[in-house]
């Protein structure tokens, strides 16, 4: 038991470290690769003392589907060669996504295509230009998906802001917009994609069901900052090659829309082909790519070193992908020893009331990564068939278990700045401290989040 408790320990400290990363001015990345490999390595050590617990349910599966007797060996081969190499699977997706979306976000922001959006801006009252950015992130996040939503939008207010607070608090509002607009959609979000791809929901059911705890999930945020933040914007200032506005606009405008197209193929790509979003992304990438590269045939040198996409991709925030590589890899090792199906198992037990289970599983996803939590109630519970009476009607197909934890697991990462991919990637892209957003944004997205439950609780009563 010792290794498996160690685990435990070695993740609480390393979430510790991370969270007061501007106290001990060690880097979040750092501390999440070591506690992301560390885990695994711990894992690896004490795999059998850890697997004969028996908590782990993908060794049970492996154990059945394999004939194997549970030696050394079989071990090894079960750690490396599954479980690693699947979640390592699962991570690179994430990963190749986010580096393709910031690298077609990057590209366009080096050609200045954002200014032909920002020009157009002229609202520069805080509470009017934080609505207008929420809405668009609340419906464009369910179009695209949260994650490159956040990265764009944050991309835009970088040339409309120049204070750095008013800036974490507009990000951080796009987080929380993002989170809500992904939840509602089959496309906007991992978590839903998972149940809507699994058949425990379909695409129009969980639009017209979600759609007002969502929107309930962004507009009371809204408008709690909507009070907070009064006054002008103060825009930045451009530097000397904004203003010298090299790139002709023509250019300007063929960059920004092959970018959005890139962009919104991608749910596209993936509802065609079924395969990972990642895909369709490094293919938008690969497209921008070779264009650009063709036009600059025409421009001088200096243009070619400057707007070449082999150096723009030196600009990407990569400390923010590793951070994100290591809390998944961090998850991954506890998803497979078997720590989230206790804690799945304890909530089920201690916890009858499905709807307050999914109360929980939302707090928790902004800690945890959701995606593995979402797998474990998706095995826990079967789906019903249609007709089914009593509690195991809220188990079929569009039941309102499915679709809570839907919405659940989707908002509720918005508590925390870690606890959604778009929240890791507005924390590296504007430098937002994790005791800032929890100080200022936490609390507020809490209240957001309820407030969606309680008018899902509330249909539950009507009906």
């Amino acid at each position: 038991m010792m290794m498996y408790y160690l685990m435990i320990e070695i993740f609480i400290f390393g979430y510790l470290l991370i969270v007061l990363e501007h106290n001990t001015h060690i880097n979040k990345a750092a501390t999440a690769l070591i506690m992301g490999a560390g885990l695994w390595a711990l894992y690896a050590i004490g795999a059998q003392e850890i697997l004969a617990l028996g908590f782990s349910e993908t060794w049970k599966e492996w154990l059945v589907n394999n004939g194997n007797d549970g030696s050394q060996e079989s071990i090894t081969h079960f750690l490396v060669h599954h479980e690693l190499t699947e979640h390592l699977a699962e991570i690179a997706s994430i990963v190749f996504f986010l580096m393709g979306a910031m690298t077609i976000v990057e590209v366009i922001d080096e050609y200045q295509g954002f200014r032909v959006i920002t020009n157009k801006i002229k609202v520069t009252n805080k509470p009017k230009l934080l609505a207008i950015m929420s809405f668009l992130t609340f419906f464009l996040s369910a179009a695209l998906d949260n994650l490159t939503t956040t990265i764009v939008i944050v991309a835009v207010l970088n040339k409309l802001i120049k204070d750095d607070e008013t800036r974490w608090y507009f990000a951080s509002m796009m987080v929380v917009s993002a989170n809500a607009g992904g939840a509602w959609s089959p496309i906007g979000d991992v978590t839903t994609i998972m149940l809507w791809i699994g058949g425990q929901i379909t695409a129009l059911n969980i639009v017209k069901e979600i759609f007002f705890p969502s929107f309930v999930a962004m507009i009371l945020p809204l408008g709690i900052l909507c009070m907070k933040l009064k006054g002008e914007i103060d825009p930045p200032d451009l530097g000397e090659d904004e203003n010298k506005a090299f790139i002709p606009l023509r250019d300007r405008l063929i960059v920004l829309i092959m970018g959005i197209v890139a962009l919104l193929a991608v749910p596209v790509i993936k509802s065609y082909t079924h395969l990972p979003p990642f895909i369709g992304m490094l293919l938008g990438l690969g497209a921008m790519w070779f264009l650009t590269d063709f036009k600059l045939h025409s421009k001088t040198l200096a243009d070619k070193r400057r707007l070449n996409v082999g150096r723009i991709l030196t600009k990407i925030d990569m400390p923010t992908v590793l951070f994100l590589m290591g809390i998944l890899l961090a998850v991954g090792a506890l998803s497979s020893a078997g720590h989230l199906n206790v804690m799945a198992g304890f909530m089920q037990e201690h916890f009858t009331d499905i709807y307050f289970q999914n109360t929980l599983i939302g707090v928790l996803s902004a800690v945890v990564d959701n995606v593995p939590i979402v797998a474990a109630f998706m095995g826990m519970y079967p789906i019903a068939e249609a007709g089914a009476t009593g509690e195991m009607a809220n188990f079929v197909v569009d039941g309102k278990f499915w679709e809570m934890l839907a919405y659940a697991s989707g908002t509720g990462g918005s508590i925390l700045i870690i606890g959604s991919a778009a929240g890791v990637a507005a924390m590296g892209m504007e430098r937002i401290s994790f005791l800032w957003y929890l100080k200022n944004i936490g609390w507020i997205a809490g209240i957001g989040y309820l407030g969606g439950i309680a008018l899902f609780y509330f249909e539950m009563w009507l009906m």
